[in-house]
């Protein structure tokens, strides 16, 4: 299922996700990298989206590509960071024929549903990878301290207004996938829309994680991540996942 806010609503992305909120975790990424590599340069994203994230840790590294499967969202990266390199590809089968020092995936992984699917990415990580480098993964959720949550959202841009609730929720336990819904109503140019974009996302325990990563060939560790003291009972999972290549 597409999902609006990624494609014919990009514009309205920025009242959804500011910029400014990403330049904590943004910190903490970097510095979870540089630590597990001293010295490195560059930088590989897998689903940078509007490139929030890499607006802030862009400063740490020489050379940063970012990548996404929505043109649309690339686009607006573009406008953000006309220094780095954009590429449009699927997280799951981008190959670019050649390695970096450290890739960083986070909220974006949150769209694979399978455990396939994780895999996938995960692979495509460790290919981007020169040995000694490392990866890290930071999902939005994992199973075990996964709980239903709702919140609210409003941004307002000059004539362009977004209000909305997101209510995420999981149906069908027994699966690998929880449902993300958003209401949307908008504002443009003085005329108010009613949207709903709905979002299938993976949901899967801390042990299917590191299993896979191993099963790849990681070495697998974890670290905390900064969450808003808002999020403390919100179903977010503070565990990030660092992967390391060995060698080199």
């Amino acid at each position: 299922m597409r999902a609006l806010i990624y494609d014919d609503l990009v514009r309205f992305y920025p009242l959804l996700d500011p910029l400014e909120d990403h330049a904590d975790e943004a910190e903490a990424y970097g510095g979870v990298l540089l630590g597990e590599v001293p010295g490195a340069q560059s930088l590989l994203e897998l689903g940078a989206g509007a490139g929030h994230g890499a607006h802030y840790i862009k400063r740490h590294f020489t050379s940063v590509t970012l990548t996404d499967l929505s043109s649309p969202m690339l686009g607006r990266s573009r406008t953000l960071n006309p220094d780095c390199e954009h590429r449009v590809g699927d997280m799951r089968t981008l190959r670019l024929g050649r390695t970096f020092d450290c890739v960083l995936c986070h909220d974006a992984v949150a769209y694979m549903l399978s455990e396939s699917d994780l895999r996938s990415v995960l692979e495509t990580a460790w290919a981007h990878l020169r040995p000694g480098g490392a990866a890290l993964f930071v999902p939005d959720a994992l199973a075990e301290t996964f709980v239903e949550t709702h919140e609210d959202h409003a941004g307002d841009d000059g004539d362009r207004s977004l209000r909305a609730i997101s209510w995420s929720y999981d149906p069908d336990p027994s699966d690998t996938t929880h449902v993300y819904d958003f209401a949307f109503l908008l504002r443009e140019g003085g005329e108010v829309r009613a949207v709903h974009d709905r979002h299938v996302c993976g949901l899967f325990p801390e042990a299917t994680w590191v299993r896979l990563a191993e099963s790849v060939g990681f070495e697998v560790a974890t670290a905390q991540r900064p969450l808003p003291a808002e999020y403390a009972d919100s179903g977010y999972t503070d565990t990030m996942f660092v992967l390391r290549r060995r060698g080199g």
